[in-house]
């Protein structure tokens, strides 16, 4: 399934900006829509149903991937409301559309569905159970998707960055060029995703007859403390100390689940190429960040 023209809605986002870049190379048409436009990429608020009809029926999109959201998870506890606006709301909008049209849809889901009481790697048939208002409003987007398009994967993703935004190691490599130590969490546990891998799966995901959740991750999982120790280790930092603190010593009005690693089951049954392991995809991140 070669040249089709894939809607992305968070084109200026982190994973949107990588997501366009890779469509195009795997020979597609990416249509970059964003709420802040320009330099190609077409004006769209998510939340304004006309806005968005009229932009669908205008540019006629094969197939949409909904990377749009709301992502400041501690605003989110202290102003919930924003949250739903764009993550649940923006969803319902995006995928009434796409139902009306019977276009396919794949919509970015979150690990902070889940509590983080599993013992090991959460699948996409574990039930969720969120914690705080973000996940929450993450849920109440998916459940938008499926009340409203019949076509649609669910792709949850956890601990994601990228050259193109803010993000967790970029903040560390930044925080150690002007401190001597830095203090991070090592009690919760997940799976880094680089949002290339998670661009390159998406490319496998929207050309599967199978609708439904999937989850997306690099291989392996680590705590945040080893995630900043091995990127600075990456980045040839032998200076900066990375200290351990637990999630109760750091001050967030956020509950964050304590285990909320990821397995692709859904691809491994499908037999597709899965991510890379955590630290390759880090190690690609360094080097990209660098150049």
């Amino acid at each position: 399934m070669s040249g089709m023209r894939i809607l992305v809605t968070g084109a200026r986002g982190m994973l949107g900006a990588d997501l366009c870049e890779i469509l195009a190379a795997a020979g597609h048409t990416p249509l970059p829509t964003d709420v802040r436009a320009g330099d190609g990429v077409y004006p769209l608020d998510i939340t304004d149903s006309a806005a968005v009809n009229a932009l669908f029926g205008e540019l006629r999109p094969d197939v949409v991937i909904h990377c749009a959201a709301y992502t400041n998870v501690d605003q989110a506890e202290r102003e919930p409301d924003p949250a739903y606006r764009v993550n649940a709301l923006g969803s319902w909008v995006i995928g009434a559309a796409c139902g009306e049209r019977d276009i396919p849809v794949a919509a970015i889901s979150t690990d902070f569905v889940f509590d983080g009481t599993k013992a090991g790697a959460y699948v996409e048939f574990d039930s969720p159970n969120p914690l705080g208002a973000y996940g929450a409003s993450k849920l109440a987007g998916e459940q938008c998707i499926r009340q409203t398009a019949r076509r649609h994967w669910i792709v949850r993703t956890s601990w994601l960055y990228g050259v193109h935004g803010k993000c967790f190691p970029d903040t560390i490599l930044r925080a150690a060029e002007t401190r001597p130590e830095l203090k991070v969490i090592a009690d919760q546990r997940g799976t880094p995703t680089f949002t290339r891998d998670l661009g390159a799966a998406l490319l496998q995901i929207i050309q599967s007859p199978l609708y439904g959740i999937y989850h997306v991750a690099n291989t392996g999982a680590t705590t945040w403390y080893e995630f900043a120790r091995r990127a600075l280790e990456l980045a040839g930092n032998n200076t900066t100390k990375v200290l351990p603190l637990t999630a109760a010593e750091w001050p967030s009005p956020t509950r964050r689940p304590a285990n909320s690693a990821l397995r692709p089951f859904a691809m491994e049954l499908q037999g597709m190429e899965l991510p890379r392991r955590w630290e390759e995809a880090l190690e690609e991140y360094v080097r990209r960040r660098g150049e």
